[in-house]
């Protein structure tokens, strides 16, 4: 099983942790140690594990230090979590990438069967797609969410292209991909071809502005995700500290820290990876403070999916020049849903009402008849 392939935890990880007071989170968490081997998996809810694969990297990159990581989390004190958390150490390079694939596609299954979330932190952004195909194995529609300022299909002149992880997804079979959102792309990284992709297949994608102009609105996006993943090439250069390699626009350090805490607080998402780290002290302690906020997310969790509004929920139906469109409101979270309830919509594998996260926004926006874009995007992705 590739849970023997993961090696421990270095020693000078360890001995840092000697000074540290007991209260902090090195020393309330399992850890995968030369001496004690690796902790017992039954009951955890969180694990951490350390990637170095980049040779499928559209960029040069060199190796992150997971441990500097380790360090500056360690340190961190915990909030008022029940949360139970484990650092399964670092899952070495295979021989070629494809070994790497297999071996977290198997690590990932077995933690999904256990319904524990890992947190695979390094390597390159294409380590999600292992992630992905987990779910092959379960025979379940995937959405994905890409924290990232490009939409990773095209590499070179290829828009397809083989060393694009996307572009593996997307004619990967059987494909169960149902939708894939991109959070914080930038017009000028990404190809007009690629554009025209996305709104072929009606994937979403929201730009930087966007995001940051209103981070909340992101939420119902990581409400709906099945995996996430975060390409740190995505920080501005005042978040990653490094002005020689960073980027004049980007996602700011308190944003991205916003956006781990959606992640971590839905119900649904199983998988999330943080690849492309650049090699500076202040991604050290960001990292460190992405990773607690997802696990803080995850402590606030309202254990509202699989969704059910048979009780708890509020309907409002609104009347459009065409048709009736549906919204829910839970009175525990106060989120909002939208409902698809024509049958003509929906595919043959989704014979019953599909719901679709959104924000109050959406539904006073379809009171002024107009239909929310991510409804669009849903029914057209399932006729």
């Amino acid at each position: 099983m590739s849970f023997d392939l993961l090696v421990p935890i270095e020693n000078d990880s360890l001995d840092e942790m000697l000074l540290l007071p007991k209260q902090v989170i090195g020393n309330n968490i399992k850890l995968h140690t030369e001496s004690n081997g690796l902790p017992e998996l039954k009951g955890l809810d969180i694990v951490i594990i350390g990637l170095n694969e980049y040779r499928n990297s559209f960029f040069d990159n060199t190796q992150y230090d997971i441990n500097i990581f380790r360090k500056n989390f360690y340190e961190l004190y915990p909030g008022n979590w029940k949360v139970k958390i484990a650092d399964l150490g670092d899952l070495p390079n295979g021989s070629n990438v494809n070994d790497t694939y297999f071996a977290i596609k198997e690590i990932g299954y077995h933690l999904k069967q256990m319904n524990i979330i890992p947190i695979f932190i390094g390597g390159s952004h294409d380590m999600i797609f292992p992630l992905y195909q987990v779910f092959q194995n379960f025979k379940q529609l995937v959405n994905m969410v890409s924290v990232d300022r490009s939409f990773d299909f095209s590499q070179e002149d290829e828009l397809i292209s083989g060393r694009s992880y996307m572009s593996k997804i997307i004619m990967d079979k059987p494909n169960l991909l149902f939708n894939y959102t991109n959070l914080g792309y930038q017009n000028y990284y990404c190809a007009t071809e690629e554009k025209d992709l996305m709104n072929k297949l009606y994937f979403d994608g929201i730009r930087l502005g966007e995001v940051l102009n209103k981070v909340s609105d992101t939420e119902p996006v990581f409400r709906d995700a099945d995996i996430v993943g975060f390409d740190m090439k995505c920080l501005s250069w005042q978040a990653s500290a490094d002005p020689l390699k960073g980027n004049p626009n980007g996602i700011d350090s308190r944003t991205i820290c916003g956006l781990t805490r959606y992640a971590g607080i839905s119900d649904r998402v199983s998988f999330m990876g943080i690849h492309e780290l650049p090699s500076t002290p202040m991604m050290d302690k960001l990292l460190a403070q992405m990773v607690w906020y997802f696990i803080e997310g995850f402590s606030l969790r309202f254990n509202e999916y699989p969704v059910s509004v048979n009780q708890g929920f509020i309907k409002y139906s609104v009347t459009l020049l065409n048709q009736t469109m549906i919204f829910y409101k839970s009175e525990k979270s106060h989120r909002w849903w939208m409902e698809l309830t024509n049958d003509s919509h929906l595919n043959n594998k989704t014979k019953k009402a599909t719901l679709i996260a959104c924000t109050e926004n959406d539904y006073e926006s379809a009171t002024q008849d107009n239909v929310p874009e991510r409804w669009y995007n849903a029914v057209r992705r399932m006729l």
